[in-house]
């Protein structure tokens, strides 16, 4: 990074209505129409729908397809080894590879829902059921009965969510079993010791390294790319280190940033199937967007290294940070990532943040939101912010409509009342989660259907502020106002909030 001017902003593969690239290339910026010599981005080319993918080098496995544009919003196709899938597109996350209350027929024979992707976990299927099993299998695919696409997490995530069981340094993250525990008693003992037989016995057909019994776990940039080599993803991604997006400490984001991207070569070296599965690396760098701060050094690294990723994610949010922090961070990274690869925005699922940061030109996201919030009977709905739908409160008891009209998921197309699903929720009927889970997901997939719809028309800026005028009225119609981030968001997109 030591050639880097970081005066310039740090982007590169940049097309119309963004700025031309800083990249060294300069991304065949051309003079305006004026004839005053002032650069200004090329045209995005755009494939037409139902293109054949022709899959060659340096990607392989992956060929991207931008169909239709409006602003900065992408209708588009990524095509991967196990089918095509169209984008902007919300991933469920089956975190031990299945969807919890939902069999891998419910989702693919259904057409509220027909998923082209989910989302499995690496650390999870590693601890169990282990991923040499999961290879020995036939892969993730063959295990759980599923013929679409799959994306693993690497890992990294979990540095936050389980950090305190967590030590990381430059070779990697040690992670003590979450499954057992020093506090143990008497009547458990034998459970443990079945827990701990069945983790030495994995031990003897892995180099993952262990310590104390299986007891705590390495994971270094190897072994997370080992791991996803064995489950057979389609997409896999890169071991970040990832610090908690609230953390007070500048030091620790520095250390953080700069390791992603010497932990990203190691995945780069030490990944096996690079003719089928495709790795994307991560960019970090905290809440950082100033010029040359730590996003940008995370992003001009990758730069460097560009020829090597089909695609991009952006990581580190979703964690608590504030909006106004969160969109400024996603708007940042759309702005230096190349347009002609797909970006992948990780961990987040509310759909008002799917509406936004679609508008700043994501294509792919994920969140256990949908699938975890029906755990707590709790729907999504349209209409006024937040869009959720309470099923357990004594409002939903008597109430006979099914939980959006017009929805084809199976609770509602089949006539499942409010009522009698708060009736089902209450007594703990595992029928009823499966049916509001199934309804969140249908929800999810209508709005992906819905934002690329209105891209195709060129239109996403007036579907955009409709949906958001849907969940606030205002003060003087009786509900809320547009929050100031939300409008700001908007500005940034090009997107125009009427009062």
């Amino acid at each position: 990074l030591a050639d880097v001017d970081w005066t310039k902003p740090i982007s590169w593969g940049k097309y119309h209505p963004y700025p031309p690239s800083s990249d060294h290339d300069g991304n065949n910026a051309i003079t305006d129409a004026d004839g005053k010599g002032a650069a200004v981005a090329p045209t995005l080319p755009l494939t037409p729908e139902g293109t054949i993918p022709s899959f060659k080098k340096p990607h392989p496995a992956l060929e991207f397809h931008i169909h239709s544009t409006s602003g900065r919003a992408r209708y588009t196709t990524v095509h991967l080894p196990h089918g095509p899938v169209s984008t902007p597109v919300f991933m469920p996350v089956g975190t031990k590879g299945t969807l919890k209350g939902l069999s891998p027929m419910d989702v693919t024979n259904s057409d509220a829902l027909n998923n082209q992707i989910i989302l499995a976990n690496t650390y999870h299927l590693a601890l169990q059921p282990g991923t040499e099993l999961i290879r020995d299998a036939g892969g993730l695919h063959s295990f759980m009965n599923w013929d679409r696409n799959i994306l693993t997490d690497s890992g990294g995530f979990q540095m936050v969510s389980l950090l305190t069981l967590a030590e990381i340094t430059e070779e990697g993250v040690t992670f003590e079993n979450p499954f057992l525990s020093n506090n143990d008693t008497n009547d458990s003992t034998e459970k443990k010791e079945e827990e701990e037989e069945e983790g030495n016995n994995s031990k003897k057909r892995t180099r993952q390294e262990t310590t104390d019994e299986s007891q705590r776990m390495l994971l270094r940039p190897e072994d997370s790319i080992y791991h996803q080599n064995n489950i057979g993803s389609d997409i896999i991604m890169a071991l970040d280190d990832v610090v908690s997006s609230v953390a007070d400490d500048k030091t620790r984001f520095e250390i953080a940033t700069y390791r992603t991207l010497r932990w990203l070569d190691r995945c780069y070296a030490a990944h096996r199937r690079p003719h089928d599965q495709n790795l994307f690396p991560i960019v970090q760098g905290g809440l950082d967007t100033s010029r040359g701060g730590l996003r940008d050094v995370c992003l001009a690294g990758f730069r460097l290294r560009d020829d090597k990723a089909p695609g991009y994610a952006i990581g580190g949010l979703a964690g608590g940070e504030s909006k106004d922090d969160f969109w400024k961070v996603v708007d940042h990274c759309c702005r230096a990532l190349p347009d002609t690869k797909p970006r992948y925005l990780m961990g987040v699922g509310y759909p008002l943040d799917l509406v936004v940061c679609t508008g700043l030109g994501v294509d792919m996201y994920d969140c256990v939101y949908p699938t975890r919030t029906a755990r707590f009977g709790v729907a999504l709905v349209d209409g006024e912010a937040p869009g959720t739908l309470r099923l357990k409160s004594h409002g939903c008891s008597e109430d006979y409509r099914v939980i959006m009209k017009g929805c084809k998921c199976m609770a509602c197309s089949e006539g499942y009342t409010r009522s009698r699903l708060h009736s089902m929720l209450k007594n703990d009927n595992p029928l009823a989660v499966s049916l509001v889970t199934h309804h969140n997901l249908a929800y999810m997939m209508a709005l992906n259907k819905r934002m690329r719809d209105a891209i195709k028309n060129n239109a996403y800026g007036e579907f955009a502020v409709q949906f958001i005028r849907d969940q606030y009225r205002g003060k003087d119609n009786g509900g809320q106002d547009v929050p100031k981030w939300v409008q700001d968001a908007m500005e940034a997109a090009g997107i125009k909030l009427c009062s």
